[in-house]
């Protein structure tokens, strides 16, 4: 099985560096695309360095723009890494622009993906709900 994670941010980078390092560990056959969201030093490399994270296979290098612009360089980006790559497992965790144009490009291309398996893991949602009291 082949996962890809998609990832483009500070945040993303440090939710998805315990799986990245588990995938590690069991020797999973996984990539990283990185859509360049962040950019600079201090908030993107220095988090692969801190965390001991591999490099990216891929890089994007969107840059900045405005939510539109940016988005739609992510969205054909991925798409053209997801069409040569062919992954199982497409893993986005966030609420940014990286997130939607992974989630995007993987649910337009489930049916190109072996075995038709796709897997979208959103996690934002329960992070930000998880420290709130239900009572």
């Amino acid at each position: 099985m082949k996962a890809a994670i998609i990832l483009g941010t500070r945040p993303e980078i440090i939710k998805m560096s315990p799986l990245i390092r588990e995938l590690e560990k069991r020797s999973m056959d996984f990539f990283i695309l990185h859509t360049g969201q962040h950019y600079s030093y201090n908030m993107d490399r220095v988090f692969f360095e801190q965390l001991g994270l591999p490099e990216p296979k891929h890089n994007l290098e969107a840059g900045s723009g405005t939510h539109g612009e940016q988005t739609g360089r992510m969205l054909i980006g991925i798409e053209k890494v997801l069409m040569k790559e062919k992954p199982d497992i497409v893993l986005v965790c966030g609420d940014t622009n990286t997130v939607l144009a992974g989630a995007l490009a993987a649910s337009k291309q489930a049916w190109t993906l072996p075995r038709a398996a796709l897997l979208l893991q959103h996690g934002q949602g329960f992070l930000r709900a998880a420290g709130t009291s239900r009572a």
